[in-house]
Order: C-alpha cells, then structure tokens, then sequence
C-alpha cells in the first residue's frame, strides 16, 4: 500500500505495519475510556459507560472510536470539523483543549460535553483526541418537559477550555455556577481532560516508533480497506428501492398523537442511500435531535449490515454511504427546538431501516427490539448526608428482535446505547436512598416465532425518603414487529405503587415530576424482541425448555405455539400438540 506525501511521491506502506498500527489504534481508544472511567466521578460514566473517546485526521476524519455509544459516529466528527473551522488550522495550537456541548453540533443534548485536543508532533499538526461524556447535570429545568433548548440548561459554544496549556478559570467558574453538583461536574472535566491527554500521548508513541509517515500511510490503508469491505458487502444486497414505516407513542406534549416515522433505502451497485425525508417534523417535546444524529442513524444501521466486526470504527466505512436528511426532522431539529430526550426516537429509525430491508436479506436483518433506555431519574434529599442527589436508574435492557438464524437476546441495552451497562443494583442502593426490590426477565414478553424473540426486563425500586421521579420511556404501544410471520413482542411499560396500590392505566409510558413518598415505588418493564418465523415451526422440544426456564409460560406454549405440556411434569403431550397446531395452521 502506497500513499502520497507532499512532494507528489507515494509513501509506501507494509501490510505488517498496517495490521500493528490498526491494533494500536484501538488500543489507544481503549485506553482512552478505561482511564476515563477509572477517573470520573459520575456512575452513568463509570459504571453505565455513557461515552465515547476517539481519535481523528488533522482533517477531523474519524481514525478509531472506541465502542461505546453508536449514535456519536457522526456527531464527534462532526464537532472536531467544527472546532477546526472555528479556529483556523492557523489557530489551532500545542497545549490547547476545545470544549463545547452545542446540541445541534453533536446531534444529543446539553448533558454530552465533548473535548477535542489537538496532537502535535514535532510542531506538526497530526491528529485530535476527543471524549465526549454524559454530565450527570448541566442546569436547567429539573425534571418535567421541556419546550425549548433553553429550559435544558448551560449552552457551551465552541470555546477552548485550556488555551496552550493553561486552563480557562473564568469557563470553568461559569459551569461551576450552572450546575445543580459542581464537584461532580468539576470530576467529570478532569477525567476527560485525562483521557484525551492519553489519547494524545499514545498516538505520539506510535508515531516516534513507526513513523508520521508510515501510521499515516497505515491510516489511509485501514479507511480504504474499510470502504472497500463495506462495497463488497453492499454489493450482496439486491438493488432496489425498500420502504418501511414505524411510529413513536407520541411527543410527550400532545399525548396519544401517534409520530410517523418512514424510510426508503436505495441500493445500486456498491451503494447505500437511505432516505429520511419522510420522518416526521421536528416535535414540541425534547424527543428531538440534531442532524448529526439523522446521519448517524444511517450509519449505525449500515455498519451492522456491511462490516459490523470490522476495526478500527473509521470513516472508510460510510463513503460508500449517502444519507438524505432535510433540516426540521425529528432527527435534525432546527434551533431552538428541545432535545434532552434526543437518543429514544433515533433507534427506532435505526430497526425502521432494517425492517425496510428485511425482503432483500432476511439473513442479515433482526424483528424489532424494545428500543428505549428505560431510565428513571430521580431527586431529593438524601438523609444519610443531608445533601441534594439526583439519580439516574438505567438503562435497563430489553428484548432484541429474533434473526432468521437464532433467537433475540434477553435483557440486553438497546441499539443507540451498545456499549453501555445496566448500572448494578448494589451500586445505587449503596449511593441513593432506594431499594431494588425486584429485578428479573419477564415471562412471555418475547415475540413467539420460529425464533424467540429475546426477554424483557422488570425492575421494582422503593423510595426510603419522599423522591420527585421522572420518566421518559417510548414505544408502550409501538410494539417490536416480528418478520416472516413472526409475533410482537410486548411494549414498554411503567407502574407507580402509591400507598400500596399499584396503578397502571398510564395512557403512555411517560411519568413526569411525580412525587413519591417514603415506601412508594416505581416499576420499570421493558419489552420483548419481535419473533421470527411462524411460531408453529419452533421445534416443540425448544418450546418445552422455554417452559422450563420460565421464558414462556405453560399456557402461553399452547395458546401461541401449539405445545401442550403435562402442566405437573411439563413433558409433552405429543398427540394434543399435533391436533392443536394443525387447527391452528386452519385457522
């Protein structure tokens, strides 16, 4: 592999080096987050892993980012062009770190901050290191539902937070004054200063023992090879025009007012164009996000489709990648639109694509997943120390969608969050004053199908102190669809017991600035992933030990699978479960 320098000469470049310069490249984004999570002070950092660190050309093209949140692909890059352009490359300097948390630049909401550090070597300008992390709190309204950017709290333009190598006292007295926890929010600065400062310090390793040169040429050759394994891998793909529509519950403002999401996917030769024109319009409530994030879900669904295990994550792999977002979409709101809930409705776009694409690989697509966080934040006084503390419970996992192949996964995060963790229940009880009552996979919850659909998650949580809890969750009625005759899965769901009576009859599953007192609780219940294939098809004696797991209940095997079980010993009853399933497949 060969790459020009500067005099026109092509510098060449051995696969050898590439392959250790490929690996070194991840590994410094992983050290980048271990370090990050070894320093921060918020649990949504640490322990729900709720970033993303990464490196990137002098050009601000993405290089490796290390896996965390998918759905900051496009909004990072995007942040480090911007910041390029804001300063000028003349103006860009040694010892600088930019910082900014503009919605509409990153995609997501105030509480992302990100920070970019320019690499120099030897006074050249090599490459940025970038964290972008989740601020437990940035200001603003809390709790409830906001109806513009501003109720959400401190805006952050692009400005330098160390300007070569000293820190900006007056930014950093200014955040201070904005933020409900200013030794959390303070913590979480320095830890992702410590991690683009590695990131830095690793990338300059590599360049002193291979060469500027050659770990450029190495880089050019890892993003060629990418785009070429994303080519071939589209290629496979029949051309077409595919088409697919979903919805949201509703806004959270107008409630019960279905949001519309459709998508087209043109495939030609080598080529991907995904057609978000006709998502709906940017809404009243903050379920909206930033342009970036329209891109980016494209992305994140054409990556799992082309070259999911290739790596480093890099730009390479989406040139061959169009994606049509007109502005004032739900997935590219315009100022001064809200956006503190921005990462629900993009998944869902993400599971429209692949449902879009299903008739052309049905091998390669999943049914629909629960699609939701399932967080619930809450606040109050903590008597054990007397001090404010805000909580945030999740995220919580769910059903994922079956394959053609296999069944879902139970109880797993959902597709915006990856790499993200289901903080431990010992963690919060130790920090907040709540009690995990109960945390278990709901039976029955999982679309039937020829392959399950994967289980959803309950979570049981009392208040030991009176608490204000707010949550913000989707699709209680959109359900995950099955594929090819697959069934549904069970929406999302939320339930307050208040003086010891449970209440359920929300007409979605958003709860807002909801007081509960000491003894009350909340209840969390993800969905289950779509089924795929006809139920009657799943082999009966995988029926019988989804009884016995307790994944599908003794009368759920008959009532949708057509196994009738001996309800003492669950061994099966071959003669019923014939005559059942061939009724069944008369109906």
């Amino acid at each position: 592999m060969t790459r020009s320098n500067k005099s026109g000469r092509r510098t060449k470049i051995d696969p050898v080096t590439t392959e250790i310069v490929r690996n070194g490249l991840v590994a410094v984004t992983e050290e980048m987050k271990t370090n990050l999570m070894r320093t921060a002070y918020n649990i949504i950092i640490y322990e729900a892993l709720d970033f993303t660190t990464a490196l990137f050309t002098p050009e601000g093209e993405t290089v490796s980012i290390g896996i965390g949140l998918p759905m900051f692909i496009r909004g990072m890059a995007e942040t480090v062009k911007a910041k390029i352009r804001h300063f000028g490359r003349a103006g860009i300097k040694p010892g600088d770190i930019y910082v900014t948390n503009d919605a509409y630049l990153t995609g997501s909401h105030l509480n992302h901050v990100t920070l970019t550090l320019p690499i120099f070597h030897r006074g050249t300008l090599v490459g940025f290191a970038c964290c972008m992390a989740h601020w437990l709190d940035i200001g603003g309204a809390l709790g409830g539902m906001t109806t513009d950017i501003f109720a959400e709290g401190l805006q952050i333009p692009i400005v330098k937070y160390q300007d070569r190598g000293t820190v900006n006292q007056d930014l950093v007295e200014i955040i201070r004054q904005n933020v409900r926890l200013p030794s959390r929010a303070m913590g979480d600065l320095r830890a992702q200063v410590t991690a683009v400062k590695t990131g830095e310090r690793r990338f300059l390793e590599l360049v002193e023992r291979y060469g500027r040169g050659n770990v450029r040429a190495a880089i050019t050759a890892i993003m060629e090879q990418s785009d070429r394994s994303a080519r071939a891998r589209t290629r496979t793909i029949p051309d077409g025009l595919y088409q697919a529509e979903s919805y949201m519950d509703d806004d959270g403002i107008e409630v019960g007012k279905p949001v519309p999401i459709r998508v087209k996917v043109e495939v030609k030769g080598d080529a991907m164009t995904v057609d978000l024109t006709e998502v709906s319009a940017q809404v009243r409530g903050f379920y909206n996000s930033g342009i970036t994030t329209g891109h980016a879900c494209a992305q994140v669904a054409y990556k799992c489709l082309t070259s999911p295990t290739d790596y480093p994550i890099n730009d390479g792999s989406f040139r061959s990648l169009k994606v049509i977002v007109p502005p004032g979409r739900i997935v590219s709101a315009k100022r001064p639109a809200p956006m503190r809930w921005w990462m629900t409705y993009p998944m869902t776009i993400v599971d429209t694509i692949f449902k879009a694409l299903a008739p052309a690989i049905p091998d390669r697509v999943i049914a629909g997943h629960h699609a939701d966080l399932l967080v619930a934040t809450c606040h109050g006084i903590n008597p054990r120390s007397s001090e404010f503390f805000i909580a945030n419970f999740g995220p919580l996992g769910g059903g994922w969608g079956a394959k053609r192949g296999e069944d879902g996964v139970s109880g797993t995060v959902c597709i915006n969050d990856g790499d993200t963790h289901n903080s431990p229940n010992e963690q919060a009880e130790a920090k907040f004053p709540l009690v995990v009552e109960g945390y278990r996979l709901v039976p029955d919850s999982g679309g039937a199908g020829r392959h399950r659909g994967g289980l959803g998650v309950e979570r049981t949580v009392r208040a030991r102190t009176p608490i204000t809890m707010n949550t913000q969750i989707e699709r209680a009625h959109c359900r995950p669809w099955g594929l090819a005759d697959g069934r549904e899965g069970t929406g999302n769901s939320v339930a307050l017991r208040i003086g010891g009576a449970w209440k359920t009859d929300f007409p979605n599953a958003k709860v807002l600035v909801t007081a509960l007192k000491t003894g009350d609780a909340f209840r969390l219940r993800s969905g289950g992933g779509g089924g795929y294939g006809s139920p009657l098809d799943r082999p009966v004696e995988d029926v019988q030990q989804d009884v016995r797991q307790g994944y599908v209940s003794i009368e759920a095997a008959a009532k949708l699978y057509g196994v009738v079980l001996d309800p003492g010993t669950l061994a099966i009853n071959a003669a019923a479960t014939e005559k059942r399933r061939a009724e069944m497949r008369s109906m």
